[in-house]
């Protein structure tokens, strides 16, 4: 699989500003509330994002196991971007069942860019970006992320969630 495909991108837009879409994907707490893929539990972050540096532990559940991610977020750019590069959070989830591994980014990393239509409506942009993986750890379908549906179908579903909270 070339680089390029190891780059999964989904839009759709959303009539809303992008400051509040981005409120929406910015606080951990809320994740749960547009998952498209059915695999978030829950957070144990409080409040919203506010700069690189900061990472949230998400509970997750996947193919009959629970775990937790810890999510490190590496770019952040008031109403426009933000980027979290996952990572394992218990030891079901470290590479090699090695405890040293807990915490240290997995290779890839998940985000939105958000791009202002007028003052309203905001073009969202999920990207999931697996390019530093090995090609023999992925699937060419992105299938691999969950039992039930591709990583794209997760993906639109996720966009639109947040489009049905925004009109809420």
């Amino acid at each position: 699989m070339a680089n390029q495909a190891k780059r999964l991108e989904v839009s759709r837009r959303i009539e809303a500003s992008a400051e509040f879409v981005f409120g929406i994907i910015s606080c951990p707490g809320r994740h749960i509330d547009f998952d498209g893929s059915d695999m978030l539990r829950g957070t144990t972050y409080e409040g919203s994002i506010t700069k690189v540096g900061e990472s949230f532990t998400m509970k997750m559940h996947r193919l009959g196991d629970d775990y937790l991610i810890i999510n490190h977020v590496v770019e952040f750019d008031q109403n426009n971007r933000i980027f979290w590069e996952p990572a394992p959070g218990d030891i079901s989830r470290a590479q090699g069942n090695d405890p040293s591994k807990i915490g240290i980014a997995a290779g890839y990393r998940w985000g939105y860019v958000l791009t202002p239509e007028g003052d309203n409506a905001t073009v969202v942009t999920e990207i999931f970006d697996c390019s530093a993986l090995s090609d023999d750890l992925l699937r060419d379908d992105g299938s691999w992320i969950n039992g039930h549906n591709t990583l794209k179908e997760s993906m639109a579903a996720s966009l639109a969630k947040i489009e049905q909270i925004c009109i809420q």
